[in-house]
């Protein structure tokens, strides 16, 4: 029996980017005011009650999403777990990116939102003890940090004499290159 070829996990992905973010909204909602309804939870993210309505439905199914007779929503054990997994990885995304790499502060935020639902846990958990151990590590931090700088200031954007880049440049592709 052949393997599933890796870019076919994107499909078995735990829940989608908007279902995370109708969970996040769930979970902020019940810690901030104690309950949470479709008219809140479409406000918070600005759409129509009718498109929350419609998103929140496999929710429901799944049993992420529990809805009470007083048409208050909450979230099951499971749904919670997910919220605050992927609330987790946004928090750790966005030090990676901004701290460690250099992103700006809305760039890393960006880019975080976009891939926080996608990481499996054996990631999530590597994720954590890496910034634990780089916010631990002051010198270590300082030099690592250093040595991107210098890494960053050594790139002559040319794929052709570029190690990693082999033979397409990220800076060519973007367009950056000055001419």
């Amino acid at each position: 029996m052949s393997e599933k070829p890796v870019w076919k996990e994107f499909e078995d992905n735990l829940i989608t980017h908007s279902a995370a973010h109708y969970l996040m909204t769930i979970h902020h909602l019940l810690a901030d005011q104690g309950y949470a309804r479709v008219t809140d939870i479409a406000k918070r993210l600005n759409i129509t009650r009718g498109s929350c309505s419609i998103s929140l439905k496999p929710l429901k199914k799944r049993g992420l999403v529990v809805e009470d007779d007083n048409r208050f929503l909450l979230l099951s054990e499971e749904g919670k777990r997910i919220a605050e997994m992927v609330e987790l990885n946004d928090q750790l995304l966005e030090i990676l990116f901004r701290d460690v790499l250099g992103v700006s502060e809305d760039q890393a935020e960006i880019d975080a939102c976009k891939i926080e639902h996608l990481l499996g846990i054996e990631t999530s958990m590597a994720l954590s003890n890496f910034v634990r151990a780089w916010q631990r590590n002051g010198k270590g931090a300082q030099a690592f940090r250093k040595e991107i700088k210098q890494a960053q200031s050594d790139c002559d954007h040319n794929a052709e004499t570029c190690d990693l880049c082999n033979t397409t440049c990220i800076v060519e592709i973007a367009g950056l290159k000055s001419k």
